[in-house]
């Protein structure tokens, strides 16, 4: 099984790791750059689903205590330890990197906290890809006190971890043989979790549009 794992796919994940894999993963995606490619919210879903299953689907099936727990654990720890590496190496953490995802992580993620604030914008985070995994160092990095910063990712982690693991569970539980129908739930999962950053794009789109016509109504006038 370890030897077929696509870390890429939520399924092959849980299946060669199980309730440790949701831990494994949840902190390496909140906690560590190199996660940032992790399929967080399909994982969370899937676990969800297969709390009902019984082992129809690759022979999978995991407890729903456990698994809240191993998320939860996974998406605090990890997003504590995401703060204090941006507190001790500061910016050169997000410098580094030349990958275009992170890069514009980046600047989604100063967006927000300029935006909302810092507890809103550390609870919304949880929510967008990438964005969940470069907020919390940028986070230490510009200052954001340790306090602050652990009520708001606690608030904002549980939000995320329990909704979709028992958004998975109850949709599974509704549903007989939800195996069947796993991967195009799945798929619905992440089409939802990219919503953000299309609207995003989108926003960007009109706001350089705005800036490059602002001129020429100004020369007009």
């Amino acid at each position: 099984m370890i030897q077929a794992l696509n870390p890429l796919d939520a399924t092959s994940l849980l299946t060669a790791f199980g309730t440790v894999g949701v831990f494994l993963a949840l902190f390496a995606e909140t906690g560590l750059l190199i996660g940032f490619f992790l399929p967080g919210d399909s994982l969370l879903f899937t676990a969800g689903l297969l709390c009902t299953t019984h082992g129809g689907s690759g022979g999978v099936h995991l407890a729903l205590p456990a698994v809240l727990a191993a998320a939860a654990a996974g998406a605090l720890l990890g997003a504590q330890v995401g703060h204090l590496l941006g507190r001790r190496a500061g910016r050169t953490l997000l410098a580094r990197t030349r990958n275009r995802h992170l890069a514009d992580g980046v600047s989604r993620a100063e967006d927000l906290l300029a935006r909302y604030g810092h507890g809103k914008a550390i609870v919304l985070a949880r929510f967008v890809p990438v964005v969940r995994t470069v907020l919390n160092p940028l986070a230490g990095i510009v200052g954001v006190p340790t306090r602050t910063f652990a009520l708001w990712q606690i608030i904002g982690g549980l939000l995320w971890t329990a909704g979709l693991v028992l958004g998975g569970y109850a949709l599974g539980s509704s549903i007989p043989n939800v195996d069947r129908y796993l991967l195009p739930l799945v798929g619905l999962i992440v089409a939802v979790s990219l919503l953000p950053l299309l609207l995003e794009a989108l926003r960007a789109r009109r706001r350089a549009r705005a800036a490059a016509h602002a001129p020429t109504r100004e020369h007009a006038g």
